[in-house]
């Protein structure tokens, strides 16, 4: 049997009013029409689906099992089509997203939460166990924004710059590094380094410094947390860098000293990597300039 959206609105529209002549007025169509639209649905059935001897026009067993299944199923279309509606104009959708950037949860959860007042329709989470393949992930659909600071030529993918940040060396005031004006690569040689536990490949401190002067830390201590960080740092248990953004408090603590990495100090760029067609969706636009604000606000403190 070969079934069509309007065979349900019919059956259900005649059901609705009690007879042909009055479900034809509201369907905006002849009776004519109508009662061949239901000979030619109980030609493609095989089974009469009303009753014509009652007064008024009732429907058959068969016709009721048909009922049923247009008040099921014609709801869902219709829900259907209203979300392609939404998708077409913008207002809702997927942001799913996967992180490179450990410390980036400090500024990322304010910017999600005024994305989320604004876009309630939106379909927002952050992947978890993505952060190592999470450029696959975008070109296979399975996240929607990557945040990085490590931008490639990617087909379909581009790159939208967010912000500036600086690399920042942070030590115990009592520590010998904390005379110095500027962190060299070689001062870590005698250092005990603590960074998060992500590869080296995505620290900044050994992509920007250390891998290219070929320097390895005394030691290296992975840490989850940055609070927990900053507490080893301050009990001189060894030094970090971490972005400028996650010291903003430190600076106003005498327990702790911020030093540039080189004389001329380290900038380096954020990216949110999108795929190319969604740049301009309305409610990734409005993402990208949330993202370019919020942490330029714990920049400046």
């Amino acid at each position: 049997m070969h079934l069509e959206l309007r065979h349900l609105r019919t059956i259900k529209a005649i059901h609705e009013a009690g007879g042909l002549a009055r479900a034809a007025a509201t369907m905006n169509i002849t009776q004519s029409a109508l009662s061949h639209q239901v000979k030619g649905l109980e030609d493609q059935a095989g089974v009469e689906l009303f009753v014509r001897r009652a007064k008024p026009l009732k429907l058959s067993a068969a016709g009721m099992r048909m009922l049923r299944a247009a008040e099921r199923i014609l709801p869902e279309v219709a829900a259907l089509d209203e979300e392609f509606r939404a998708l077409r104009s913008g207002r809702t959708g997927r942001l799913h997203i996967a992180i490179e950037c450990h410390a980036c949860f400090d500024w990322l959860f304010p910017v999600l939460e005024g994305f989320r007042h604004a876009w309630p329709e939106v379909d927002v989470d952050i992947r978890p166990g993505l952060a190592f393949d999470a450029m696959s992930a975008l070109s296979r659909e399975e996240v929607d924004l990557v945040i990085s600071s490590d931008p490639e030529v990617l087909p379909g993918v581009v790159f939208n710059p967010l912000f500036d940040y600086a690399p920042t060396f942070v030590a115990a005031r009592q520590n010998p590094l904390a005379a110095k004006d500027f962190i060299e690569a070689e001062d870590f040689r005698d250092q005990v380094l603590i960074t998060y536990p992500v590869d080296r490949t995505r620290l900044d401190v050994f992509s920007t410094l250390l891998t290219p002067a070929k320097v390895e830390p005394r030691a290296i201590r992975q840490v989850e947390l940055t609070a927990v960080i900053l507490m080893l740092v301050a009990s001189d248990r060894g030094v970090a860098v971490l972005p400028d953004w996650v010291l903003r408090e430190v600076k106003y603590r005498s327990d702790h000293v911020m030093r540039p990495l080189t004389a001329k100090g380290i900038t380096k760029r954020m990216y949110a990597a999108t795929r190319e067609d969604d740049a301009t969706r309305p409610f990734m636009a409005h993402f990208l300039r949330l993202a370019r604000s919020e942490p330029v606000k714990l920049q400046r403190g």
